[in-house]
């Protein structure tokens, strides 16, 4: 009992308000949030970026599903009425905890869009870029065994490129190089479709793009998800709609300002930091 008031007490910062809930291990889930804002523009909105964590794809499944359990706690805490887990890492490995542990509370995941991938694709060949962890998952190998016999399926595993994509710098020549080095075996296997099986890949959707070759189309499943959220956030006796975007993070708040503002163009949003949800975070 102990432990889950430690994640249900008010925290410090914001004053809870209703809103939906939006957390990622750091950059990557702002492509999510920016495709709720698009569809539920009068809706609250409250992102945490767990920057300081990063990534979540190098880390035991146990200190995933733990890292999303205080996240999720301090997000209802300050009015979450239904939470979007922003990332395919924290989806695959911690969702279904978070949903036995608030089995009234809507939640949204991120599932690896192999199904639309594979329909998409003429000849058969998929690709898949996404986290070690992500592919290690038993959710994703279960997708991929569902649908081995209508293509196949190359995953390929991105280690390093979220680390590069958090520094902001998207055209950095580390990242570019580390780009093609991934894009490489796909070109090399004939996909004609490849999904980014991660939420930070769209934030270098050109780079990605110019390596694999203008005839691969390049698939992400933010849209999905916000229509999904928008399905549950009516269902909702919440009828508060302030169109309110609130930042937190657990790394550099100047640093994700300036993110949204120049990659975004959110020029209104300031970034908070995230206060400790833990002893053991402070």
């Amino acid at each position: 009992m102990q432990e889950q008031r430690a994640h249900e007490e008010e925290p410090a910062g914001l004053a809870p308000r209703p809103c939906i809930g939006v957390f990622d291990s750091g950059l990557g889930g702002l492509t999510v949030l920016r495709a709720l804002r698009q569809r539920l523009p009068q809706a609250g909105l409250l992102y945490v970026a767990d920057t300081a964590h990063a990534p979540y794809g190098e880390k035991s499944p146990e200190y995933i599903a733990e890292r999303s359990l205080r996240i999720g706690g301090h997000l209802r805490a300050l009015g979450a009425k239904l939470i979007v887990v922003a990332c395919n890492t924290a989806t695959a490995h911690a969702i279904e905890t978070m949903r036995r542990r608030w089995p009234t509370l809507a939640i949204v995941g991120i599932e690896p869009g192999i199904k639309p991938a594979v329909a998409a694709s003429g000849n058969g060949r998929v690709g898949v870029l996404a986290t070690q962890a992500t592919i290690a998952s038993p959710r994703y190998q279960a997708l991929v065994e569902r649908y081995r016999e209508r293509a196949l399926i190359y995953s390929q595993p991105c280690p390093g490129l979220v680390d590069l994509i958090e520094l902001g710098d998207l055209e950095s020549p580390a990242l570019l190089e580390l780009i093609e080095r991934l894009c490489g075996p796909l070109r090399e296997a004939g996909v004609d479709t490849v999904l980014m099986g991660c939420t930070h890949y769209p934030l270098v959707q050109a780079q990605l793009q110019a390596a694999l070759g203008a005839k691969v189309q390049l698939l992400n499943i933010e849209d999905a998800v916000a229509q999904q959220a928008e399905r549950l956030w009516a269902r909702t006796d919440e009828r508060a709609m302030l169109g309110e975007l609130r930042l937190q993070t657990s790394g550099d708040a100047t640093a994700l300002t300036r993110f949204v503002h120049q990659v975004f163009g959110w020029a209104d949003v300031r970034a908070e930091a995230l206060p400790p949800l833990d002893p053991s975070d402070a």
